[in-house]
């Protein structure tokens, strides 16, 4: 099995790699590959050397499978050069979230919608994903009716130019600027840029995406998004309205059975999620669950995960992992 990880270099191509260390993703041929500056470089994986080649030169090799992680612009002109060579790419920017031919996939919820013909599958949005997998089974149980949601993101989902930032200003450093504000002791209600509605790009993924994932278009969303100094993970506050009431004890046990979530709900003993414990693994952590005493049939809960991993890397590495464990996506030899 080939793997290329296009980005690898990167800060989400990084994690992707030590995913896939971690979960003994079953390849035998990494390829590594960046932009032109990083060609000829070696990364390390699982103790040995790999040389990062260019993007054509990776086509050429013809990989089973291809993680992109390397930007919407970049994924717009390769993934469809890679699909005409046979190889399946999972693609973590947003350049194919809502095209209507291609599969936005959270593998606990619809990975089962994936076939043979999808050579372009489509990552969700890092805050998307943590709020689907925690909506869906309540959705299943009692539909959500409406979904409003405010987001505390991690800097880290900006990249390596926010983290350096905020390093710099708690040194009191002057440097490059990931933001038009300090982001140091301070709250940036601005998550991408600006439509013309008003609303950002990150908010208006997360009035969207949950749709196509959740395969429902009735349910409506309205989003805050807000950068926060926090390097752990992305929390989110979520209120959601149902259409059938439902029993607070009866919601924590459908959460505590759903694949990929923690409850960790007990305010007796102050717990509840937090970035600063979620990061580096793979769950999404939910808790604060308690019902809005304003209106009827509605929820209040915190969830919080490593926007890098469940957020990114590690949602399109099970993307991965269920191809090939339903055979979708075999390798070259073995086909």
């Amino acid at each position: 099995m080939k793997v290329a990880v296009v980005g690898a270099t990167g800060m989400v191509g990084t994690v992707m790699l030590e995913v896939l260390a971690e979960r003994n993703f079953p390849l035998t041929e990494l390829i590594p590959v960046a932009s032109e500056k990083s060609i000829g470089k070696e990364i390390e994986y699982k103790g040995k050397q790999f040389k990062v080649v260019g993007l054509q030169s990776a086509v050429d090799m013809r990989p089973d499978i291809a993680i992109f992680s390397a930007g919407g612009d970049t994924s717009l002109e390769w993934a469809p050069k890679f699909a005409e060579v046979g190889t399946t790419v999972i693609d973590n920017s947003s350049a194919w979230r809502m095209h209507p031919d291609h599969k936005l996939v959270v593998p606990e919820i619809n990975a089962d919608q994936l076939t043979a013909s999808d050579k372009i599958i489509a990552n969700p949005n890092c805050s998307t994903i943590q709020m689907v997998l925690v909506m869906n089974p309540l959705h299943q149980k009692y539909k959500i009716k409406r979904a409003i949601v405010s987001t505390y993101q991690s800097i880290t989902g900006t990249g390596v130019k926010a983290v350096q930032q905020l390093e710099n200003e708690k040194k009191g450093v002057k440097g490059d600027m990931a933001y038009p504000y300090p982001i140091d002791q301070n709250c940036l209600p601005h998550c991408d840029v600006f439509q013309e509605n008003g609303y950002t790009k990150e908010e208006m993924k997360l009035v969207n995406e949950p749709k196509k994932i959740l395969s429902d278009g009735t349910i409506k969303i309205t989003a805050t998004a807000v950068r926060v100094p926090v390097v752990g993970g992305h929390s989110e506050s979520i209120n959601i309205e149902f259409e059938k009431d439902f029993d607070l004890a009866e919601v924590r046990e459908i959460l505590h059975r759903t694949d990929g979530v923690v409850v960790q709900d007990n305010p007796a003993t102050n717990t509840y999620p937090m970035p600063l414990y979620a990061a580096g693994k793979n769950d999404v952590f939910v808790g604060r669950i308690r019902r809005d005493e304003s209106q009827p049939n509605t929820l209040n809960i915190w969830v919080v995960t490593d926007n890098l991993r469940k957020g990114a890397a590690t949602n399109a590495i099970q993307i991965g992992e269920y191809l090939v464990k339903k055979g979708i996506v075999t390798s070259a030899i073995e086909a």
